[in-house]
């Protein structure tokens, strides 16, 4: 009889214990998923998609005086994000969309392999979640969106559920030259045109899941060309700027 209750109170004791330690290994599996799917994030791409975020707020509003800083630091930080080891090159038809986060209707296809950089992310909830952790989400989310990573996924140690993670990849060259425009006329006290530009350069933005972004990671085809030598350069044709109402 004794023995009969020493293997019952050791079956109540595994039963007790065991699902607790699969909640525990599920939350720390979940931790390391998320903490991966960040460092595919560009620090300079997410830096530079916050500042054409702040700046086109600030046009809006036709503050083009305080516009202007936050541009040129969003040239910095894409010109720094093309040389990083985030990017990779491949065509637009060669990305898988997250169906959860459709491209912009006036997204315009890019043509041929470009250069793609990830300047951002977002958590999708597959599980029903309590409402404290709704919410743990909805601030992640808003950490991502400001360039926050690791604040983020410190905020994701309460949320022990299954959540994917998409990624926003930016064309590198046709983002740069919108970015431009925007400057440009940003100089020229043009503020509606400038909210025009980079509405363009975030129309441009396609999200993916983050497995795509880790098969990338994984194929050297997928790596950004070698440099060479540069070439001359070619006289660009100069951005027209209407004179500004008086």
């Amino acid at each position: 009889m004794r023995l009969k209750f020493s293997l019952l109170a050791a079956a109540a004791l595994m039963v007790s214990v065991v699902p607790a330690q699969a909640e525990t290994l599920h939350a720390r599996w979940e931790e390391y998923k998320a903490g991966r799917a960040m460092r595919h994030l560009s620090a300079d791409g997410q830096k530079a998609m916050a500042d054409v975020l702040q700046a086109r707020d600030l046009l809006s509003q036709g503050k083009t005086d305080a516009a202007i800083p936050l541009l040129y630091d969003a040239q910095k930080r894409f010109a720094a994000a093309a040389t990083d080891n985030h990017r990779f090159m491949a065509a637009e038809s060669q990305l898988q969309p997250a169906p959860s986060h459709p491209t912009a209707a006036d997204h315009k296809p890019v043509t041929g392999s470009v250069t793609w950089v990830p300047v951002g992310g977002e958590l999708v909830v597959t599980d029903t979640l309590a409402p404290e952790k709704k919410a743990a989400i909805q601030t992640a989310n808003k950490q991502l969106k400001a360039g926050q990573t690791q604040q983020a996924q410190e905020t994701l140690a309460v949320v022990g559920q299954d959540t994917d993670f998409i990624i926003a990849l930016a064309p590198l060259e046709p983002s740069q030259g919108a970015l431009n425009r925007a400057k440009v006329f940003t100089e020229g006290r043009l503020s509606s045109q400038a909210v025009d530009a980079l509405n363009d350069l975030l129309d441009g933005v396609v999200f993916v899941s983050d497995d795509f972004v880790e098969q990338q990671a994984a194929s050297p085809t997928a790596s950004a060309p070698a440099k060479t030598a540069p070439a001359t350069p070619a006289a660009s044709a100069p951005v027209a700027v209407p004179a500004a109402a008086h």
